[in-house]
């Protein structure tokens, strides 16, 4: 339920109330506030209601929606006519919801009444346990529709009033979350928040029944006091979702930014230290460049572990492949089961960055994996990426994902079965405890404690043979899982995720060589500028469902799209990409910049108004669309030869560089631009016909190896080509007398072209030697042969 975005993600914030709300906020309303910071949310979790729904949770047909009327009828609320499949599995509540909009707020002025904001999305655990438990009760139902009007929202379609709301919640009560419950005057000024509430109080928290009473006494008596702090509150909040300029960022800040992770890192288990581990694969993408940097082997061993520890964990998908969200425990064993595209796309650039830097097969192994999930089971017919898979089936979580030993019984040998149990720990009686009720589960996940090869000594049997078995074995426990009941898919497009793993497809495949993520993903592409870009004045929109595409874009699906169009013009060499890159990331700054201070608000300057309009630039989940954003900026600067783009890049990093400073490890992404700028730059450039075997040497050997510092473009032969429109230094990079020709620039002196491969990989070595930390002979012996 909770995700903390307290710095190092999944770490437990304080449970204090900023100092700020005691000056805002009257005792009365400190007290009812304090009662939700007194009491961690695993304790309240004992008395979960029974997972079994009493209401019909399908999703509304075509049909229904079409029959009903305006306000849904006896059997619907206002939101069976959205799009978005988390505001339709509520359609059916009797909670009067509306989606956020003019009409739900017009009522609450119309009849004085406050307004009950409930923010979620499809695959969150506990916000289907609160649905379950209040809003599908009649009783719950009842007082709400008194007390409030009820509005919901999706904060995967809406980020922006997640952010804001978020900012409130988490200042209110000292940590954040979702199902978020956030209660606000007609005006949208929120004066109560919280998290997950349960329908009846426990252990000193009020439940629905007894905090809606409270809260219309209040409104009833003291409306004005309410008010007053709703109106404090509206008033500290700009200062709370704005930048912080400070002193610039150096390079002293990358190392106070790994000397907190190497702090924070947990020995045992790998990860950062916390009661659950997020993946948060950003901060690993981090320390890999600050290996790279450095030399520092700690930053290298911390992040290659973790990977290798989730991998190894319940947060794996070892039948069917791919990650769920977060782990609730710090072993990486017990999973939230929800699967993210966001936390796929993220976890395969790691991965395929810790295999470039690494060489190490298990890395590449877990990239294509991922990807193979994506492209079987995250995939719409024409190329889009899907947003989600739940965590619940059957009114259970992680029921799809579980074994019981007879279930592998039946689908395999006997012979095979034991061999897949003892190496995956599925055991009678179960093998980890419910996180809800602390009792012994009787299912199994599958995880894996004991390596391989002590496995194959035990039994006398050759590791390769017992990787063979264990890999049919895996492929006939998918084909039995296929046949339980699916999870619910949340099949939208988001524009911003989309471009997440369009990036993470291609630096796929420049690395591993593999062409069908090339592929998979230039049609993501073309499909989302197709369906989500408006062809009358290229602005993006944010999600396309059932046939159609709607609202507005934030800074994220322009910064996220920007990363995947520049990552898959570097794997295509498709010039348009890199035009659409350009375009989007002038689009952002049209709109979205910050002309005073710097930075860029996360929505656009001729958006919806709310009561604050953010600027953000702490990495949760996902990293900050103000961080990709300078990343971007530097990468097509370093293409275009542009510097006013890194002027920009460094005025996104003064703009937030306070907060940055005290607690750098909290901007993993940031930082990975600030390495990006503080680093010697490499550009490489191939011209003439990339079909020549002179130009797939050249490439191969550029893509081998670990270079985060470089961009890499090709010239085509000929006198008038596109991409010398966008880079104009190209115009004089051309082929030599017809040949191949390769040019490697460092810090922005160039060597002597060369038609030669041998000496472009000597070229190529020397600009991997002097970009690095690492001695020179450690790089020899990580590629001992670039010309292979």
């Amino acid at each position: 339920m909770s995700k903390s975005r307290y710095p190092l993600s999944g770490s437990e914030p304080p449970n204090t109330m900023p100092r700020f709300l005691h000056r805002v906020l009257p005792p009365h309303l400190q007290a009812l506030i304090g009662l939700w910071m007194v009491v961690p949310l695993s304790s309240m979790t004992s008395a979960q209601p029974s997972p079994e729904p009493h209401r019909e949770r399908r999703l509304p047909t075509a049909e229904e929606i079409a029959d009903a009327p305006a306000d849904g009828g006896e059997a619907f609320n206002r939101l069976v006519f959205e799009k978005s499949p988390y505001l339709l599995q509520h359609a059916r509540n009797p909670v009067d919801w509306y989606p956020w909009g003019a009409e739900a707020f017009d009522r609450a002025k119309a009849e004085g009444k406050m307004v009950f904001l409930s923010v979620g999305y499809s695959t969150c655990h506990w916000c289907h346990v609160m649905e379950r438990e209040s809003f599908e009760d009649d009783e719950v139902a009842a007082l709400m529709n008194e007390a409030f009007i009820c509005v919901k929202v999706d904060r995967e379609e809406r980020p922006d009033i997640d952010q804001v709301y978020m900012t409130v919640t988490q200042a209110l009560t000292g940590s954040g979350g979702w199902p978020m419950t956030v209660i606000m005057t007609p005006e949208k000024k929120p004066f109560f928040a919280a998290t997950y509430i349960p329908k009846q109080g426990r252990f000193g928290r009020p439940g629905m029944m007894e905090l809606i009473p409270q809260l219309q006494t209040l409104w009833a008596n003291e409306r004005d006091r309410a008010l007053q702090v709703a109106e404090n509150i509206a008033n500290e909040l700009p200062s709370m979702v704005g930048g912080s300029p400070g002193a610039p960022l150096t390079e002293s800040t990358l190392n106070r930014a790994f000397a907190e992770f190497k702090s924070a890192y947990d020995r045992e288990h790998a990860g950062f230290r916390a009661s659950r581990k997020f993946p948060t694969p950003h901060n690993l993408s981090f320390l890999l460049r600050y290996w790279k940097r450095t030399g520092e082997p700690e930053a290298l061993s911390m992040a290659t572990e973790t990977l290798k520890a989730m991998r190894r964990g319940g947060l794996w998908d070892h039948v069917g492949f791919g990650t769920h969200r977060y782990s609730t425990d710090p072993e990486w064993l017990l999973p939230h089961f929800e699967k993210m595209l966001y936390d796929q796309a993220l976890l395969a650039m790691a991965n395929t960055e810790a295999f470039l830097a690494t060489g190490d097969a298990t890395f590449e192994q877990t990239t294509r994996e991922i990807l193979e999930y994506v492209l079987r089971d995250m995939t719409d017919a024409q190329g889009g990426f899907y947003s989600a898979e739940d965590a619940d089936s059957e009114g259970e979580e992680g029921l799809f994902y579980l074994w019981k030993p007879e279930e592998v019984l039946e689908a395999l040998n006997p012979e095979t079965a034991g061999i897949f149990m003892e190496v995956y720990n599925i055991r009678e009686g179960g093998n980890f405890k419910d996180e809800a009720t602390g009792e012994t589960n009787p299912r199994s996940i599958p995880h894996l404690t004991t390596d391989l090869s002590a496995i194959a000594k035990r039994r006398g049997i050759e590791l390769s043979g017992l990787r063979k078995q264990l890999e049919d074995a895996r492929q006939t426990l998918f084909a039995a899982r296929e046949t339980r009941i699916h999870p619910l898919k949340d099949d939208k497009l988001l524009t911003d995720w989309n471009g997440l793993m369009i990036a993470a497809m291609a630096k796929a495949h420049r690395a591993l060589g593999e062409e069908r993520y090339a592929i998979a993903a230039t049609k993501a592409a073309d499909r989302v500028l197709s369906l989500l870009k408006s062809q009358e004045n290229g602005r993006l929109l944010h999600r396309y469902r059932d046939g159609e595409a709607g609202l507005p874009a934030h800074l994220d699906d322009y910064a996220f799209l920007t990363w995947g169009l520049i990552e898959l013009y570097e794997s295509t060499f498709e010039p348009k990409y890199l035009r659409e890159a350009l375009a989007l990331n002038e689009m952002a700054l049209t709109h979205f910049w910050d002309e005073d201070e710097g930075g860029f608000y996360l929505t656009a300057n001729d958006g919806e108004a709310l009561i604050a309009r953010s600027k953000e630039i702490y990495d949760g989940a996902i990293p900050s669309g103000n961080a990709v954003a300078a990343y971007n900026l530097i990468r097509l600067g370093r293409i275009s030869a542009n510097p006013e783009m890194e002027t920009k890049a460094e005025r996104v990093m003064a703009a937030f560089s306070e907060a940055v400073s005290k607690r750098p490890s909290s901007h993993s992404m940031l930082m990975m631009a600030l390495d990006m700028a503080l680093g010697a730059s490499v550009e490489i450039v191939i011209a003439g016909d990339l079909r020549a075997e002179e130009a797939q040497a050249m490439l191969r050997a550029s893509r081998s190896r670990y270079l985060p510092q470089a961009v890499t473009l090709h010239r085509p032969d000929g006198d008038s080509v596109e991409v010398a429109e966008i880079a104009p230094f190209l115009e004089a990079q051309r082929p030599i007398d017809g040949k191949v020709t390769g040019y490697i620039c460092r810090n922005y002196a160039c060597d002597l072209p060369t038609t030669d491969v041998e000496t472009f990989l000597k070229g190529l070595r020397k600009a991997d030697a002097e970009t690095s930390g690492i001695p020179a002979e450690e790089l020899v012996e990580l590629f001992p042969s670039v010309t292979e």
